[in-house]
């Protein structure tokens, strides 16, 4: 055979592979999004259909785990609930969804990411009917403590769906669509309390329940949308171990401390902001619907600075964007606490809302950090850089969410130890001055970057 007849069967044979499509089952046995043919011819449209179900899944998902951000300004006298046990209910939900963020992450591979999509969905009718029929005065506090742990199954869906996503999209790609993925899935903050805002001046603050009602056609809507229209990817079953390996990465842990102080700080406030502001100002928010006005802003404009930070960190560089975000953070709680002390509300809510969007931005760097690190460090073999960042997001993801544990946790034991949250802001700044000296030394300082510059 002539090299002529050689390369034209090698031709062909390039040709005659399949273009991206769906089997029976919603399997996609052939999946190579770096491949730009592939990805031209039909791998893009198919990743675009499933980012844009996950995003819907993800956002009722957050919205579900966070109803009790909300759901604690209804508890007024008639419920018998202090501040210290209001901060326990929000640091419940967001323990239990910090736990599921793992095993959630290990189900895209064993049952194929729209299967999961699926069940997840589906499972978030169980907090949502629970809540839209049990909350009433009389109830126990054993009971909403319950209630509240219920609604952390919706918490996990967020790891699964970046776990999902980020075998969909090709490397230069991931930076903005897991910005676009998680912040349409941190969206559910805000709308949650806009939710809780219109019950408030519609029915009143007698009806929490109303709030949790609301969300149970969505669900089912998430549900239906997922089992139509996503895929799973067969690859994504084969991944095994991958966990095991990416825990005995340093960069796993780094990462998994960095991701504290984004998300765990942005999930952490979100739960917490409403109720700060009803304890450490009573006298300006005396109703829950006075809270309710601001406490949706904040995550809002997190949520949607997110795919930004994404952005930047592809331009930028994950590691200088989120260096200097920390920077900022820092700078934000000062100036928090300079406001509390002072009891100034106006300079109050500019640092608290700074802080959001700082959260926000920081949130979408360190996460196009961690494939970026992978990449580099297995440079010669894709499919382990491919398998170690995918599990890297789950664990990360689940460690960071803690993070939104410590802070209601922080914020109860200032309250009850100093009357006040000055204690609960100078933790966050010297937390985010650590972050600002690991990210340093770790990715930035000249010798770190000669082995691994993201």
């Amino acid at each position: 055979m002539t090299l002529l007849s050689e390369q034209q069967e090698k031709s062909a044979t390039v040709e005659a592979r399949p273009a991206a499509r769906s089997v029976k089952g919603h399997w996609i046995d052939d999946w190579r999004p770096e491949d730009r043919d592939f990805w031209d011819n039909g791998g893009s449209a198919i990743a675009k259909r499933n980012l844009v179900i996950s995003i819907f899944s993800e956002h009722i998902g957050f919205s579900v785990w966070t109803l009790w951000s909300v759901l604690v300004l209804f508890l007024g006298p008639a419920y018998g609930i202090d501040p210290a046990q209001k901060f326990l209910l929000t640091a419940v939900p967001a323990l239990v969804g910090a736990g599921l963020r793992i095993p959630y992450t290990f189900a895209v591979a064993k049952f194929g990411g729209r299967n999961w999509t699926v069940i997840s969905a589906s499972l978030l009718l169980i907090p949502s009917v629970a809540a839209a029929f049990l909350i009433k005065p009389g109830v126990s506090f054993e009971t909403l403590l319950l209630l509240g742990a219920l609604a952390g199954v919706g918490g996990g869906n967020f790891a699964s769906s970046m776990a999902n996503i980020n075998a969909f999209y090709p490397d230069r790609l991931k930076g903005w669509a897991l910005g676009i993925n998680a912040g349409g899935g941190n969206l559910g903050v805000a709308v949650a309390q806009l939710v809780g805002l219109f019950v408030l001046a519609v029915f009143g603050a007698d009806s929490p329940g109303i709030v949790a009602g609301i969300y149970i056609p969505f669900i089912v809507i998430a549900a239906v949308a997922s089992a139509l229209w996503m895929d799973n990817l067969s690859q994504a079953r084969n991944e095994k171990h991958g966990m095991r390996d990416a825990a005995k990465e340093s960069h796993t842990w780094i990462m998994s401390l960095l991701y504290i102080g984004t998300f765990g700080s942005f999930i952490g406030f979100g739960f917490a902001f409403g109720q700060v502001l009803q304890v450490q100002f009573a006298e300006q928010f005396n109703t829950p619907i006075k809270a309710a006005y601001l406490t949706f802003l904040g995550p809002l404009l997190g949520s949607l600075i997110r795919p930004l930070g994404g952005a930047l960190a592809d331009r930028l560089g994950g590691a200088r964007v989120t260096f200097v975000n920390f920077i900022a953070m820092a700078i934000g709680a000062s100036i928090v606490l300079i406001a509390s002390q002072q009891r100034s509300l106006p300079l109050y809510l500019v640092g608290f809302i700074s802080l959001f969007i700082l959260s926000g931005l920081g949130n979408g760097s360190t996460y196009k950090m961690i494939p970026a690190i992978f990449r580099q460090k297995y440079a010669t073999d894709e499919h382990q850089s491919r398998r170690i960042s995918g599990a890297v997001i789950g664990i990360a993801g689940a460690i960071g969410a803690v993070g939104g544990v410590l802070v209601n946790l922080a914020f109860r034991q200032s309250f009850l130890t100093y009357q006040d949250a000055d204690a609960a802001y100078i933790a966050f700044i010297a937390f985010y001055a650590l972050c600002v000296l690991v990210t340093w030394a770790v990715y930035l300082r000249p010798a770190a970057r000669t082995k691994i510059a993201v």
